[in-house]
């Protein structure tokens, strides 16, 4: 049983108008207010490491409970010991079977092979040791296939949309990517070196099948993520246009899928912004090829504890593809225009249709980039640095449904607070949405 991963921690951010009027005084406060009048209200600074997509538990993992598909997640997670011990016998058994045949491939007859093979398989077996888990960085779904696979016993999972803990979050850049870096590592790494996807081991039925295959499959996204953001670059420096043509045809094709796919994708995961989880599965990129450099490479992926701890010092190096990405694009803007102005480009529908594609590029690098460059204001550090903030810690893991109010400041502690009993209360009224979980697998 999965539940959500609800933190605590999460940065409020701060209202655009009180942000301006800091930066700019009087008149800044007047902008923001306009701006917001406007376009609706804008927050500066809320959860800027993208801890808090609701669309991944409330929406992707809790969707999966028809077809007995929703994995383990690690934290706030609970099995069963009898099943975690039976799939520990079942990799045991193929462990010893897989390490006899390797030294045994290569012994053509068959009798002299079965004779062999049987004298070896007491001793190997001694030799392996049972464990009740796999040594992997991504132990938590490689468990829940090894369940779901067992034919035998069917065991099912579920996500439970109950928060029944509370915990922290990354607070900085070099942390969230060790984070993310594994997750994606980890998948990758089973995809491509434990064949899970043959009937042999893992008799999974068809609707499993297919869940796990979009949960890897989002991983080699960052392929063509990567053609799909330098396009606009190539063709505003080279003219060398990413489609055959703009005409008709194209807009007849891609109009109504695109508006169709847009539809579905808002009903689906209505009262939930889907912004964020567009954003940063564009922005990933650089971070998923260097994770599918490695599994190519058969490097090893070792587990490193996330820090516990925010890491001081800003962070921009992380950061470096998607900086690139946007001044590339900028300068392609620009280059572009002036060859429309001097009227050396024949069709400027070209030009215009990639103003709009860099526009949403540039958007989707940006939340990243400011991410590594984000320092918590000083109440929050101040908060952070309070020696009684260990003992809350402390209190979170014995007392799960409860923080104590007025512990430093509202982020910490009574409006935090309130605002889990508030999101709670909406829970047992509206079951389909749970409080803000946090950050798992990209599965869109």
């Amino acid at each position: 049983m999965q539940t959500p991963q609800w933190f605590f921690d999460l940065p409020e951010g701060e209202d655009l108008a009180c942000w301006l009027r800091r930066k700019a005084g009087g008149a800044g406060y007047g902008v923001g207010w306009l701006a917001q009048k406007i376009v609706g209200p804008v927050t500066i600074g809320r959860d800027p490491f993208f801890n808090d997509p609701r669309m991944f538990y409330d929406v992707i993992l809790r969707r999966r409970n028809w077809a007995n598909a929703a994995f383990c997640c690690g934290a706030a997670s609970v099995h069963r010991r009898e099943a975690v011990m039976q799939a520990a016998l079942r990799s045991y058994v193929w462990s010893v079977d897989a390490e006899i045949a390797r030294h045994t491939r290569d012994i053509r007859d068959p009798a002299t092979r079965e004779a062999l093979q049987d004298a070896m398989r007491p001793h190997v077996a001694f030799d392996t040791e049972l464990t009740p888990y796999k040594f992997h960085v991504s132990e938590d779904i490689y468990t829940s296939i090894l369940l779901h696979g067992d034919a035998a016993r069917r065991w099912r999972s579920v996500m439970h949309p109950r928060i029944e803990s509370k915990m922290l979050s990354p607070q900085d850049m070099l942390t969230w990517m060790i984070q993310r870096f594994k997750y994606a590592a980890g998948s990758l790494d089973i995809l491509f070196h434990d064949n899970i996807f043959n009937r042999r081991r893992f008799k999974l039925s068809l609707p499993q099948t297919l869940m796990y295959a979009t949960t890897f499959w989002s991983y080699l996204a960052c392929v063509w993520n990567t053609v799909f953001l330098i396009s606009p670059v190539i063709y505003l420096f080279t003219g060398i246009p990413p489609v055959s043509a703009w005409s008709t045809p194209f807009y007849l094709h891609f109009l109504p899928f695109f508006i169709v796919s847009e539809l579905a994708f808002m009903f689906g995961t209505w009262g939930i912004s889907a912004w964020d989880g567009r954003a940063s599965y564009l922005s990933f990129f650089s971070m998923n090829l260097r994770a599918l450099d490695t599994v190519l490479r058969g490097e090893q992926i070792k587990f490193h504890v996330t820090p516990k701890e925010r890491q001081t010092g800003r962070f921009l190096y992380l950061v470096k593809p998607q900086i690139a990405i946007v001044l590339l694009t900028l300068t392609g803007l620009i280059w572009g225009g002036i060859q429309v102005a001097r009227g050396q480009v024949d069709d400027p529908s070209g030009y215009v249709i990639n103003i709009f594609w860099g526009a949403v590029n540039i958007a989707a690098m940006l939340p990243l980039i400011f991410a590594a460059m984000w320092t918590p204001p000083k109440s929050r550090r101040r908060a952070d640095e309070d020696p009684r903030r260990p003992a809350i810690r402390a209190q979170l893991s014995h007392y799960p449904h409860w923080l104590p109010a007025g512990f430093c400041d509202c982020r910490v502690g009574g409006k935090t607070n309130a605002r889990a009993r508030r999101e709670q209360r909406r829970d047992d009224v509206e079951p389909g949405f749970s409080a803000a979980p946090s950050p798992a697998r990209a599965d869109l």
